[in-house]
C-alpha cells in the first residue's frame, strides 16, 4: 500500500484487504490493494455523491483504454478516482460538442458518453496487480520464469549503463558501450558518405565507395558496427527502442532521448498488428511531387464522415464495436438510419453488432476484400458512373476550376514495357513535347532540379503539364481513357484505363465467385454506391489491410472512394486535423525542434530494414549475383513501425545484432500473430543481451525481461493525443494528471518525480551525460530537469495557436477558472502539480491560457466551424495517388520484380516470397479476430467491471461446421494448425496453455470461417503466479478467461520465426490462417 492510501481516513489494514480479496502473499512491489473509495463500497458505505458535482472534483482528459482517445471528464472523492464520464468539449463524446468558449463554470453536471472500457478504467489505474517498484530478473533464474527482485532505481539505472555480469550469464554489454559515434560533426560526415553509398547505382562503384569510406573514416571504424557494411550505420543502432501504444509528448520525449541524443535509428512503432497497410497505402496515396522526386507520403488513412453520410459501405469494420469507435460513432449511425434515411451495408465474414443493423450484410470470404472493390470499379466502369469531372482534373488549377479541393492521375499517361505492364509516368522531354526546366529546390533555393512536365491527352493531344499549377491556362482537364497509344518511341495508356483493366479481369458474377457473394448483390450495392454523389463513402479498417494481400485491398477500395470523388466532401471521406503541439509554426513559444543545444544525426539502416530498398544496400553489393534473391528477410522501402519485424530481426541478426531493447507500453508475444515464435528469441540472452520494459503489471512480453521499470498509468501522465479520421474538427485532446502517481518519487537531476518513462530517460541522461537534457537541456528554452519542463511549453503551444502573431491563441481563463483549476489538484502531490513551478516554465501571460486548455481537457475546434458548405472545413486538399509510381519503383526482396503501383487482384495466402501457403487439407477452417466493446487486446483484463459483462470469450462457429464436425453449443474444443499442431502456447518455462476454450453456435457466421475476440487467455498480467523477493505471489483466476488463438496463426515458411506478412504494406497477417477445430 502507497503512504497515500496509508494516510486515508478509511483505510483498512492490508493483510483483512488482500485476505478479503482470495490474494495470498502480494509483495511491496505491487499496488496491492484498491482504492479506499472501493473499501468503502465493500464495507456497503455510500459514497457522497453530490461532491462529484463540483468541478473541484473534476479533471478533464483522454482516455487510453483503448485508441479511441475519447475525451473524459474524472470525478474524484479525496483524490481518488471515483467515476469516469465523458467531457463536454470533445467531439468524441457528445454531439454537438460544447462550444469551446462554453464557460467552464457552467459544466459540472454536463457530461458525454462514453463507452464501458472508459468507466472501467478506474480499474486500470487501481490494479491491485500493479508495479511500484524496479523489478529485476534474479540472477541465476531464466527469463520467462518470472524469479524476480525488487531493486532501487537508481542501481537500476548504473547496471543498464555501465553493464557486467548482471545475471551470473556473463557480461551484458551496458548503453555506455554502444553509445560510440557521440559527435555530431562526426555523425553528420559519416551520414552523408553512407547516403552516397545507398545513391550509388553500379555496384562496383558501390563497392569502391565502401573501400574509400574505410580510408577516410578509418578513425571512426571502430564506432561502426561493421566497417565493411558503413550502412549499418554506428554501433549506437544496436540499442533499440520498440513501443505498443505511444502519444504525443511521450513521442517528442523518446526521439529526443534515443534519437537526437542516443544517436539510434531504431525507434520503431506497432503499427503494423493494428492496420499497417491502411497506414501505409495512405502514405502511399499522398506521396507529394517535390524537387523531382515523390515524396512526404503522410502516414495516415481515410475514414467517412457518418453524421452527413447517406450511404456507407463499412468493410473489416464494426463501429459498434471499436473502430474510432462506439462513443463518437454509433449514435451518428443509429440516429442517420432512424431520422435521416442513411442505409449502410457491411462486409464482414462475422455478423457483427454493426452488421446486425445494417441495410445489407455480405458474408465475404477473407482476404477477397480487394476483388470485391474491384468487382464494384467494373460495374461503375460499365455503367459510366463514375464522376469525369472529378477524374478528367489532372492539376490542381483544374480541381478548382471545377470546384473540387483534390485531384488524381486518372488522366495521366503511363509508359507500358514490352510485355504491355504499366511503369512510370510520361514525362514531356521524352517525346520532345517539352524541354526540362530548371528549378529551385524547396530545401534550398539557391540550388535547382530539372523538371519534367507530365503529360495526359486532351481531345488526343498530347499536352504538358505541371501537377500543381494554378495559374489561368494551365489547367489541365484530360482524356480519362487512353489505350494503347504511340507517342515516340512509347506506348502509353492512362491511369484509368490501367485500373478499369484491372477491375475487367473478370466478370462481375467471376468476381463475385472469388468473394463467396451473389452477384446481384454487388451490382445493388455499386449501383446504391453511385447514387448520393458525394455523400456515399466505403469506410474500410483492419478486416481489409491484415492480409497478405492488405495493400492491394485498401488501395482498391480508396480507388473506389475516388471514383466518386469523395474525398473533402461531407458525408464522404476526411481525414484527421489536430493542433500543432511540439512548437512547429511559427511564433509558438516551445519549438522543440529548436529547442536540442546538440543533436546527433540518426542513421542506417534499421533493423527492420524500413524506409529502405534491398538494391541499394552494401549486403545487395556485396553478394554474388546468383546469392542475391531472396534476402534473408524481408526488406520494406514503402513501410515503417513494422511490429512483427523487431524481435525476429533481432533473433536473427540480420542485418546486425542488436544489444538491448526497450519496449514501452506493448506486449508483441500477446498481440502479435503466432507471437509464441517470439518467446523463442526473448527467452534467449544469447540473441538479445539486454531487455528492459517499461509497464504497470508483469505482462506476457515483460516477464521475459531482465528489468521492468514502472510506469504512471494514463490518469497520472501527460500525453498529447493527435486526433482520427472519424473526427472531422481540428483538435488536440490532452492527457494530463489526474490523480496522484501510485509508484514512488525518485530524484533525477535534483528533481523529485514519480517513476515512470520520463523518470529512466532522464535518469539515464544523466548519467551518460547527453546533451539535451539537464541544465540548459531545452537552450533558449530553459532547463531540462523535470518531465513537466517538457510537457507545459507543449501545452503553452496549444494554446498559442498557429498562428505567428498569436491571434489564434485561446481566451485567459478567469479568476473562477483559475481558482477551480488550482482546487481539482490539490491533492497532486509537488512532484506531480506546482503551481509555482508550472507558473514559471510557461510564463504569467500565457498560464491563463494554459489553465483555460487544460481545464478543458484540451483544445477543440467548435462544432459550427467543422464544415464549409459541401465540404469539410479541415482538407486533405491535395493529389490523390491512384497510380503510384514510386510504388512501382519498388522491387521486391525476394524475387527483384517491380511491385504494382495501382489497384489489382493480388491473391491472399502468399508467403513472404508470394508462393501459395499449403497448411493441408485437414486445416479446413479460416481462423479471424475480433474486439468486443469489453476488451482491448493485452491490456483490459485487470478491470472486473468488464469481466463481469464478459468473462470469457468462444470460438465462434456456423452451425453447417459445427454439425459437420460434431460439434454442440456450449462444448468445448482446441484450436490447432499446421503452425502449431498440438495448439499450445509454450512459455518456455515449464508451462504450457491450451489454445481451447467453449463454441458458440450460430448462423451469423460464414461457413469455412471460425472468429474469436481477442483479449482473453491471459497468462500474465496478474493471471499466473509470480515470486518477487523470494514472496510467492498468485494471479488472480478471472484474469485467464476463454482462450488466445494468435499462436495458431500462420507461420511464414520461408522466415520461420514470423507470422505471415504484406510484404509491401507491412502488415501483421490476421486472417489468412487455416486451422482445425478438436472437439475435447
Amino acid at each position: 500500500m502507497t503512504e497515500k492510501m496509508k494516510n486515508s481516513p478509511k483505510a483498512v489494514s492490508r493483510r483483512d484487504f488482500l485476505q478479503g480479496a482470495g490474494m495470498v502473499g502480494i509483495s511491496a512491489a505491487f499496488l496491492g490493494i484498491t482504492p479506499e473509495y472501493l473499501m468503502t463500497q465493500a464495507q456497503g458505505e455510500g459514497a457522497d455523491l453530490k461532491s462529484l458535482t463540483s468541478l473541484e472534483n473534476q479533471i478533464n482528459s483522454v482516455c487510453l483504454q483503448c485508441n479511441t482517445i475519447c475525451g473524459i471528464k474524472v470525478k474524484l472523492r479525496d483524490g481518488v478516482a471515483v467515476k469516469i464520464d465523458g467531457n463536454p468539449y470533445s467531439p468524441w463524446t457528445m454531439t454537438p460538442h460544447l462550444d469551446y468558449k462554453t464557460p467552464f463554470t457552467q459544466t459540472a453536471t454536463v457530461e458525454g458518453a462514453i463507452c464501458p472500457k472508459g468507466q472501467a478504467g478506474i480499474q486500470t489505474a487501481y490494479d491491485p496487480y500493479r508495479i511500484v517498484k524496479v523489478l529485476k530478473r534474479k540472477p541465476g533464474t531464466k527469463r520467462g520464469e518470472n524469479q524476480w527482485e525488487t531493486i532501487e532505481f537508481d542501481k537500476a539505472l548504473q547496471e543498464i549503463v555501465d553493464g557486467g555480469d548482471l545475471f551470473n550469464e556473463g557480461n551484458v554489454p551496458g548503453l555506455r558501450e554502444s553509445y560510440a559515434l557521440t559527435d555530431s560533426k562526426a555523425a553528420s560526415a559519416i551520414a552523408g558518405a553512407v547516403k552516397n553509398i545507398l545513391g550509388e547505382k553500379d555496384l562496383e562503384k558501390k563497392n569502391t565507395l565502401v573501400a574509400e569510406f574505410k580510408k577516410t573514416f578509418a578513425a571512426d571504424l571502430d564506432k561502426m558496427i561493421d566497417p565493411d557494411h558503413p550502412d549499418f550505420g554506428p554501433r549506437n543502432n544496436q540499442v533499440v527502442f520498440n513501443w505498443g501504444r505511444l502519444k504525443g509528448g511521450r513521442s517528442d520525449l523518446l526521439n529526443r532521448f534515443f534519437r537526437d541524443g542516443f544517436g539510434t535509428c531504431n525507434t520503431h512503432g506497432h503499427t503494423t498488428v493494428c492496420q499497417g497497410s491502411l497506414y501505409f497505402t495512405g502514405k502511399a496515396m499522398s506521396e507529394k511531387f517535390e524537387d523531382g522526386k515523390w515524396t512526404g507520403g503522410d502516414k495516415f488513412y481515410w475514414q467517412g464522415d457518418i453524421r452527413n453520410s447517406e450511404f456507407i459501405i463499412f468493410v473489416g469494420a464494426s463501429p459498434f464495436e471499436g473502430n474510432y469507435g462506439p462513443p463518437l460513432r454509433s449514435a451518428k449511425l443509429t440516429s442517420g438510419v432512424v431520422d435521416h434515411g442513411l442505409k449502410y451495408a457491411v462486409v464482414d465474414p462475422r455478423l457483427s453488432k454493426t452488421a446486425g443493423k445494417a441495410w445489407k450484410w455480405l458474408p465475404i470470404k477473407p482476404g477477397m476484400e480487394g476483388a470485391m472493390a474491384l468487382a464494384l470499379m467494373s460495374w461503375i466502369f460499365d455503367n459510366e458512373k463514375f464522376d469525369s469531372a472529378y477524374l478528367k482534373a489532372a492539376n490542381k488549377g483544374a480541381a478548382t476550376l471545377v470546384g473540387n479541393p483534390t485531384w488524381t492521375e486518372a488522366a495521366w499517361l503511363v509508359k507500358l514495357d514490352k510485355d504491355g505492364k504499366p511503369t512510370t509516368f510520361l514525362r514531356a522531354s521524352e517525346i520532345g513535347l517539352k524541354e526540362k526546366e530548371a528549378r529551385p529546390l524547396t530545401t534550398d533555393a539557391e540550388k535547382t532540379y530539372d523538371f519534367d512536365y507530365f503529360v495526359a491527352l486532351k481531345d488526343g493531344e498530347p499536352v504538358a503539364f505541371d501537377p500543381y499549377a494554378t495559374e489561368p491556362g494551365q489547367e489541365m482537364i484530360g482524356d480519362l481513357f487512353v489505350e494503347n497509344v504511340q507517342l515516340g518511341e512509347f506506348k502509353v495508356k492512362s491511369s484509368l484505363q490501367i485500373i478499369a483493366e484491372a477491375a475487367r479481369e473478370h466478370t462481375i458474377e467471376e468476381w463475385a465467385d472469388l468473394c463467396g457473394l451473389n452477384a446481384s448483390d454487388l451490382i445493388e450495392l455499386a449501383k446504391e454506391f453511385t447514387s448520393h454523389g458525394k455523400k456515399a463513402c466505403a469506410d474500410i479498417h483492419r478486416g481489409v489491410s491484415q492480409h497478405t494481400n492488405g495493400f492491394y485491398n485498401v488501395l482498391a477500395w480508396y480507388t473506389l472512394n475516388g471514383l466518386i470523388g469523395n474525398f473533402d466532401y461531407a458525408g464522404g471521406m476526411i481525414k484527421l486535423s489536430a493542433y500543432d503541439a511540439a512548437g512547429g509554426k511559427a511564433g509558438q513559444p516551445f519549438p522543440l525542434a529548436k529547442l536540442a543545444p546538440s543533436k546527433l544525426t540518426p542513421f542506417g539502416t534499421t533493423i527492420i530494414r524500413s524506409d529502405a530498398k534491398y538494391q541499394e544496400s552494401t549486403i545487395f553489393s556485396s553478394l554474388p549475383e546468383d546469392k542475391r534473391y531472396p534476402a534473408k528477410r524481408h526488406w520494406y522501402p514503402l513501410a515503417t513501425d513494422i511490429y512483427q519485424e523487431v524481435i525476429p530481426s533481432l533473433g536473427d541478426a540480420y542485418p546486425y545484432p542488436v544489444k538491448a531493447l526497450f519496449l514501452y507500453m506493448g506486449s508483441p508475444v500477446y498481440s502479435l500473430p503466432a507471437g509464441h515464435k517470439l518467446i523463442e528469441i526473448l527467452s534467449d540472452p544469447k540473441k538479445l543481451p539486454l531487455f528492459i520494459n517499461f509497464d504497470i503489471t508483469i505482462g506476457e512480453t515483460s516477464m521475459y525481461s531482465d528489468y521492468i521499470f514502472p510506469d504512471t498509468s494514463y490518469l497520472e501522465r501527460w500525453e498529447f493525443n493527435g486526433s482520427h479520421p472519424s473526427v472531422p474538427f481540428k483538435v488536440q485532446g490532452i492527457r494530463q494528471p489526474v490523480i496522484a502517481p501510485l509508484v514512488e518519487d525518485v530524484n533525477v537531476f535534483g528533481q523529485a518525480t514519480p517513476i515512470s518513462m520520463e523518470a529512466v530517460l532522464l535518469g539515464l541522461a544523466e548519467k551518460l551525460g547527453m546533451p539535451n537534457f539537464g541544465k540548459g537541456g531545452l537552450g533558449k528554452g530553459g532547463d531540462f530537469m523535470h518531465p513537466d519542463d517538457f510537457y507545459l511549453g507543449m501545452v503553452a503551444n496549444i494554446a498559442f495557436g498557429e498562428k505567428e502573431d498569436g491571434s489564434d491563441s485561446v481566451p485567459d481563463a478567469d479568476a473562477d477558472e483559475i481558482r477551480l483549476f488550482e482546487a481539482a489538484r490539490k491533492h497532486l502531490p509537488k512532484s506531480v502539480y506546482d503551481p509555482e513551478r508550472w507558473k514559471a516554465i510557461v510564463g504569467e501571460a500565457l498560464w491563463p491560457k494554459v489553465v483555460f486548455v487544460l481545464n478543458r481537457g484540451g483544445r477543440f475546434q467548435d462544432f459550427a466551424k467543422g464544415y464549409s458548405g459541401s465540404l469539410v472545413a479541415n482538407k486533405y486538399g491535395r493529389l490523390v495517388n491512384i497510380y503510384q509510381e514510386k510504388t512501382f519503383g519498388v522491387k521486391s526482396a525476394m524475387t527483384g520484380k517491380n511491385l504494382a503501383g495501382y489497384a489489382k487482384y493480388v491473391p491472399p495466402k502468399l508467403d513472404v516470397t508470394g508462393k501459395p501457403v499449403e497448411e493441408g487439407a485437414e486445416y479446413d477452417l479460416q481462423l479471424i479476430t475480433y474486439k468486443d466493446i469489453t476488451q482491448t487486446k493485452s491490456r483490459t483484463i485487470g478491470n472486473y467491471w468488464l469481466n463481469a459483462l464478459m468473462p470469457e470469450n468462444a470460438v465462434i462457429m456456423n452451425v453447417v461446421d459445427a454439425k459437420r464436425l460434431g460439434i454442440k453449443d456450449q462444448d468445448h474444443a482446441r484450436i490447432v494448425s499446421a503452425s502449431n499442431p498440438k495448439g499450445v502456447w509454450n512459455l518456455l518455462n515449464g508451462k504450457k496453455v491450451e489454445m481451447s476454450g467453449k463454441v458458440k453456435v450460430v448462423e451469423g457466421m460464414r461457413p469455412g470461417v471460425i472468429a474469436f475476440a481477442l483479449g482473453f487467455g491471459h497468462f500474465a498480467n496478474g493471471s499466473g503466479d509470480f515470486v518477487i523477493d523470494g514472496e510467492h505471489i498468485q494471479g488472480d483466476p478471472r484474469r485467464t478467461g476463454g482462450f488466445h488463438a494468435n499462436a495458431a496463426m500462420c507461420v511464414d515458411p520461408y522466415l520461420g520465426n514470423t507470422t505471415l506478412v504484406d510484404p509491401v504494406g507491412g502488415s501483421a497477417v490476421f486472417y489468412d490462417s487455416m486451422v482445425k477445430v478438436i472437439k475435447i
